[in-house]
């Protein structure tokens, strides 16, 4: 190593400690000025010595007025959010589940803030940051890394000497703070530039632009909680976060809690002092500090078993009915939304808020420019709780729902048993088309990105998609004569849709727009359909007798796929190449060792989660089930399995199967 790259080596170390001291530990070791000095003597060298480069250098982080296009990147480890609490009765619901679902053992709790930005994560190998991937859709998200090495405060090399295992993976916020977002938004204001309404928003949308040059200059920071990696040499959470503060991160405060007493006092204490905090908060989190226990407790399908978030209660604000709107869904529900005078609630500006349906109006008894309380459900969905009729205007009248589709005139039906109104026109009622189409094209469908709701619209207008099967007669030609669209435009659109031809099965279905079909029910039909030519022929009994489809979701299938117009869509996507039955690789594990059997399964695992046998069981031809019953074929038992089960499976007679048995069941 000659002397100019050892004074390079020096200068770089010597700028990200400063930075860590600067932005992470907020204790500076040295003035701006002589920072300034050392990074310029940085730039200069490099700039002199160009072989000795560093993507991560400290000069680094100022970013570049290049854009570029951010790809997709999968997580190696599926990103979840957390379940919501409002009440402490709710988290005492949730400690008492971990309990039960631990076979008794004792919980230790630790509590933290619930930081208000956009979920990041970022994977370090050999101390060193090589990728930075936003949640996305949990699954896939995206690469972000230009705009991430650009915040201060996350660490781009590792201190060297720290522990830390060579490759791991961190996750946490970004965060715009409050300081930031102010000043970010007096630009716009002097710009003309619409304002950004909560950091949250400033700070998602920061994240995603193309010119990470800009992204250094507003000021973003980042607080990350939680750790993960192969072989971690950690026992709790607590444990795991000390040590990423250790490395250099800026982590979140981490407060055990001895007692439900102790949880009260905590929510009690940061309702009221969050408010001095220098960024957003939107609640609290609470963990199971031990880290066997969460791999046992496992997962939902959305959220984290080990883990729950507590919601403060909602901003409460009095603001004037302007009007309603009637939008119409795309089933064909329409939807009473109110336009208020513009109100200032829990950090952003709300103007509408949903009323859902005849009956809300009805119950709320609300008329023509009444005064209304508006609310934030969980501080996300505003909605009108109540009105002040002290303030009613004495010839004011009340609300009356709208008889006829608000767009396409036609008479609208109710929904027997069920409060909404419905559009039955279908097939040529303009939002109903245009909503299935966005629907179609959406992330957690068929992913084809560069449609949204604008373009969904344009393209049926124009009269080139009327229905999901169109997209695949699209050609380039013809959006690059629409005046939208561009080259670049134009070619991310049909390349989004050829990488269609490729989604699974499950997600396909999902993508129809079937009624009452969620992503979830959507995969249970996938495993047990196999393909789309059995599905479309299953009786609504047969399909009834599938774990998780009731007979309303049965009825809506067979009615779904008894319309022609459904099957020749379903047809028209096979002749494109569209994936219409599972393939080989998500058939090859499946068998029906377990066919027909109700199992249930209790107590805390050596091998695998629980969530992993469940998924097993399934993949098996078996049927998970809550509660030993005479039905029940056998439990499969952890250890310390709940004495209860234990007594209610001896007196019935029920066999009970240990992890070693269950396996080599299940491998045949």
């Amino acid at each position: 190593m000659d002397m100019f790259q050892q004074r390079i080596e020096e200068l770089r170390k010597q700028l990200n400690e400063h930075n860590h001291n600067y932005y992470v530990l907020n204790r500076p070791t040295i003035s701006d000025q002589e920072f300034d000095a050392l990074m310029r003597e940085l730039q200069d060298l490099e700039e002199s010595y160009p072989q000795y480069g560093d993507p991560l250098s400290p000069t680094q982080r100022v970013g570049s007025d290049i854009s570029k296009g951010f790809k997709q990147v999968e997580h190696e480890r599926r990103m979840m959010s957390l379940a919501n609490s409002y009440n402490i009765g709710e988290v005492q619901d949730f400690l008492r589940r971990a309990q039960e679902g631990l076979g008794g053992e004792h919980c230790e709790i630790v509590g933290e803030m619930k930081y208000d930005g956009t979920s990041i994560s970022v994977t370090y190998e050999n101390g060193r940051l090589v990728r930075a991937v936003t949640r996305g859709d949990g699954v896939k998200g995206d690469d972000v890394t230009a705009n991430v090495i650009t915040i201060k405060s996350v660490p781009l090399q590792l201190p060297e000497g720290a522990d830390y295992p060579a490759k791991f993976e961190v996750r946490g916020e970004i965060l715009l703070p409050w300081s930031s977002f102010e000043k970010l938004n007096k630009e716009r204001e002097f710009n003309e530039e619409p304002l950004f309404a909560n950091p949250r928003n400033a700070a998602a949308g920061t994240l995603k632009l193309q010119n990470s040059a800009e992204v250094a200059r507003r000021g973003l920071d980042a607080y990350f909680y939680f750790l993960l990696g192969e072989g971690l040499p950690f026992e709790t959470h607590t444990q795991s976060i000390e040590a990423l503060k250790n490395w250099g991160f800026k982590t979140a405060q981490v407060t055990m809690l001895e007692s439900i007493d102790a949880v009260e006092e905590f929510i009690a204490h940061w309702d009221t002092e969050r408010k001095k905090l220098p960024i957003a908060t939107d609640g609290l989190v609470f963990k199971i500090n031990s880290l066997r226990q969460q791999l046992n407790l496992g997962a939902t399908a959305k959220s984290p078993r080990w883990a729950i978030a507590y919601k403060f209660a909602p901003e409460r604000e009095c603001t004037r009915l302007r009007s309603v709107s009637f939008e119409v869904g795309r089933s064909g529900v329409i939807t009473p939304v109110a336009n208020l005078d513009p109100v200032l609630l829990s950090g952003t500006i709300v103007k509408r808020a949903s009323l859902h349906n005849e009956d809300i109006i009805r119950q709320l008894d609300i008329h023509d420019q009444d005064m209304v309380y508006v609310e934030k459900g969980g501080e996300i969905i505003p909605k009108i709780v109540g009105v002040d009729t002290r303030q009613r205007q004495a010839d004011s009248h009340p609300l009356e729902f709208v008889r006829e589709c608000p767009v396409c005139g036609t008479p609208l039906r109710r929904i027997e048993g069920e409060a909404a109104w419905v559009c039955p026109n279908k097939w040529e009622c303009t939002p109903q088309i245009c909503g299935r189409i966005e629907h179609f094209v959406g992330r957690h469908a068929m992913n084809i990105d560069g449609i949204g709701e604008e373009v969904a619209a344009m393209l049926h207008e124009v009269g080139l998609v009327n229905d999901v099967a169109d997209l695949y007669s699209l050609t380039h030609r013809q959006l690059t004569e629409l005046d939208r669209f561009q080259e670049k435009s134009a070619s991310r659109i049909m390349r989004g849709i050829d990488e269609s031809r490729q989604v699974p099965f499950a997600r396909v279905i999902f993508a129809l727009s079937i009624p009452f079909v969620g992503e979830t029910t959507a995969k249970v039909l996938a495993r047990n359909a196999g393909n789309i030519d059995t599905l479309m022929v299953m009786p609504a009994e047969q399909l009834s007798g599938i774990p998780e489809i009731g007979p309303k979701i049965a009825e809506s299938i067979v009615e779904f796929f008894g319309e022609e117009r459904n099957r020749t869509i379903v047809q028209r996507l096979r002749d494109a190449g569209v994936q219409l039955a599972l393939s080989e690789e998500e058939t090859s594990g499946q068998s029906d060792r377990l066919a027909g059997k109700k199992i249930v399964i209790s107590g805390v695992f050596a091998k695998h989660s629980r969530d992993e046998y469940k998924a097993l069981i399934e993949q098996n031809g078996g049927k998970n089930v809550s509660s030993i019953s005479s039905a029940t074929d056998f439990v499969f038992a952890g250890e310390n399995m709940g004495p209860a089960k234990l007594e209610k499976a001896r007196k019935l007679g029920i066999p009970i199967i240990g992890e070693d048995d269950f396996l080599q069941m299940i491998e045949g």
